[in-house]
């Protein structure tokens, strides 16, 4: 079967790729359209280091094939997208309803390809840039039929991760004041997110004027090309905010940016080995800087929850897919996200 493999080095789509068959509690999903995530060039760049050869991939959805022993929830046939948090479901931070914490879920990959003979890692326990993946069954969330799946493969990661970080981590209420810095596949998904939750004022932050009106479409109230510009228009600073960008510079402004009692929520990915310095005393005021994986969330809830979003018009997600592309334009799709001049690509099988 087709998919796309970083040998540690490049990256080639290829045809020799096998999947084993799933286990007790797996699930066997056909993958339909699964979008390219910054986290997946950050594989290939190091920024995220991880063991190779591995699948590409984490934001997908697709038609399940076959389900192993104990397997109930979702039945051949059924539309699913994935996620990323394979956890275990019955430690304590599974039992608290916080299973981004569970520590089953994270830096523990698995090898259900091979080539060759040869075993192949899973990237983020999901490898959604394969004609065929296996995964926990707590991974696979199903669907409507009428989501598109090209539309419903983006809740898996940019909906979780940007509407969830809204929602589940800072809690935006109705009336408050929101920043998002960078407006990439995350941002249109936190400013999304701080629409349904009903802030006031929904700043969006972008050096590429382009994006301007995108940024507006999902809930942008104003639209600035640099955080010095944000002051002019919140005076006594933001209630909460976003930056997805990963850059240490935005992370200091992104504090300044906070009134009393405000939240910084840190969304971008920087370098493993990355430093922000900022003054201290410029917390004392009930300010917060606080980290978020995955949006806080818990998919099995909120994937569905996102679904009817989305079925009544509150949720925007065939607007994110500005192109679809073959697999087997995988670098295409990937200059494209590099450059910006798309929203999302999404790669079709």
């Amino acid at each position: 079967m087709r998919g796309v493999v970083f040998d540690g080095s490049r990256v080639e789509v290829v045809r020799d790729l096998d999947v084993r068959e799933p286990g007790p509690g797996e699930v066997l999903v056909a993958i339909a359209a699964a979008g390219l995530c910054h986290s997946d060039l950050s594989v290939v760049d190091g920024t995220i280091p991880f063991p190779a050869p591995v699948v590409l991939g984490h934001e997908g959805a697709g038609v399940v094939e076959a389900v192993g022993a104990g397997v109930t929830h979702v039945a051949p046939g059924d539309h699913v997208a994935l996620s990323t948090l394979a956890n275990c479901g019955a430690c304590a931070e599974c039992d608290r309803g916080r299973p981004t914490m569970c520590r089953h879920s994270i830096g523990r990959p698995k090898r259900p390809f091979t080539r060759a003979g040869t075993p192949v890692h899973q990237f983020a326990a999901n490898s959604a840039f394969a004609e065929r993946t296996v995964v926990k069954a707590v991974q696979a969330v199903r669907v409507p039929k009428d989501v598109p799946l090209t539309s419903a493969a983006l809740i898996g990661c940019g909906v979780l991760t940007g509407v969830g970080a809204v929602l589940n981590r800072a809690r935006v209420d109705r009336g408050e004041s929101v920043v998002v810095i960078g407006t990439g596949g995350i941002g249109l998904n936190v400013l999304q997110g701080a629409r349904i939750a009903g802030a006031l004022r929904i700043v969006a932050v972008d050096t590429n004027p382009a994006k301007e009106e995108v940024a507006r479409t999902f809930g942008a109230t104003d639209f600035v090309p640099s955080v010095d510009a944000v002051r002019e228009l919140l005076p006594t600073g933001a209630d909460h905010v976003f930056e997805c960008v990963g850059r240490v510079e935005l992370v200091r402004a992104a504090i300044g940016l906070l009134d009393r009692h405000g939240q910084a929520v840190l969304l971008g990915t920087p370098p493993p080995t990355a430093e922000a310095s900022f003054p201290v005393t410029s917390l004392f005021l009930d300010k917060s800087v606080l980290g978020c994986r995955y949006g806080s969330s818990r998919p099995q809830r909120d994937i569905p929850l996102y679904a009817e979003l989305y079925r009544s018009g509150r949720l925007l997600l065939d607007e994110l897919v500005t192109r679809t592309y073959p697999v087997e334009d995988f670098e295409k799709a990937r200059a494209d996200a590099e450059e910006g001049r798309v929203a999302r690509a999404v790669l079709t099988f």
